[in-house]
């Protein structure tokens, strides 16, 4: 059964021309389908490095590429984002926190509808912070709760707050923690994920420029959020499973933890073994896209 992209927007159908601004495409400029119509596996990550690294990676699992070669970024023309494709697999950047995100995933949503995709899944691999876990631990989503840790997304549309579910699929989440457990080699949970609107005082840190509590109140803060099922912190997740379920789209996060939040505020790890960890949710989420294309 193909299950394609549902638009929450009539507006769209009026348009004679859809610009996706921040990605430098457009409807009237770009052939759609033929550029992603065969898209089916979407992973989005902050940083543009990561993602064309993701693409290679992903290119020599599933024997589209190999040691040094190139792979463009399809929007050269802005310095926004970075989209990157082979196969069946598009890798884009969403650049940091709920705003960055939200804006790329609006124009991402759009993209996949005009290329009339279908049974799209999209993984979210990326950083965080650890709750009770030790450092380069892999984090799967349950679900995304806010700062009080209740699973929602709150935004204020024409005045008024709108209150959207920030629930993930369940089958995918399960789908990776198997996956895991074939592969073997490093410590994997399915738990929730808090989502910041910051990275400094909204994650309870000390180290900030501006801090008016104390320790034993940070970490209370953080017993609290373990106790409510909270096993990790970024500042991504809770707009991303929102507009997903919006749009009826199958989606994942899937994020490392750079340390433990009980046991410090800052990442002390070396810069290689930071790289490994970083690795992590890519070698994760490249065997479940290998498994599932049959190539495991």
């Amino acid at each position: 059964r193909e299950n394609f992209i549902h638009l929450c927007n009539p507006h769209l159908e009026k348009m004679k021309e859809d610009i996706l601004y921040h990605f430098a495409l457009g409807t009237g400029t770009h052939d759609f389908p033929a550029l992603f119509g065969d898209v089916k596996f979407v992973c989005v990550g902050g940083s543009p490095s990561r993602m064309k690294a993701f693409i290679a990676y992903i290119a020599e699992e599933l024997g589209l590429g190999g040691p040094g070669c190139d792979y463009p970024n399809i929007c050269a023309g802005t310095d926004r984002y970075a989209m990157y494709k082979v196969g069946p697999v598009l890798s884009v950047s969403h650049g940091m926190g709920i705003p960055s995100i939200s804006i790329m995933l609006h124009e991402l949503i759009k993209l996949l509808y005009h290329a009339k995709c279908s049974n799209i899944t999209i993984i979210r691999i990326g950083t965080s912070g650890g709750i009770g876990l030790e450092p380069g631990s892999v984090v799967i989503t349950r679900q995304s709760v806010d700062a009080t840790f209740k699973p929602q997304f709150e935004q204020v549309i024409l005045g008024k707050t709108v209150i959207r579910s920030t629930n993930l699929d369940e089958e995918l989440a399960k789908e990776l923690m198997q996956c895991s457990k074939e592969i073997g080699q490093f410590n994997t949970v399915i738990g929730n994920t808090m989502c910041t609107l910051d990275f400094y005082e909204g994650q309870g840190r000390l180290d900030g420029a501006i801090c008016l509590y104390n320790e034993e109140e940070k970490l209370q803060y953080l017993k609290k959020a373990y106790d409510s099922g909270v096993r990790n912190i970024e500042m991504e997740s809770s707009v991303f499973a929102a507009m997903c379920n919006l749009s009826g789209v199958k989606a994942a996060v899937v994020c490392v933890t750079l340390l433990n939040r009980l046991e410090g505020d800052q990442i002390s790890s070396s810069h290689d073994v930071l790289v490994e960890y970083q690795q992590r949710p890519q070698k994760l989420v490249g065997y479940f896209i290998k498994k599932s294309l049959g190539k495991v």
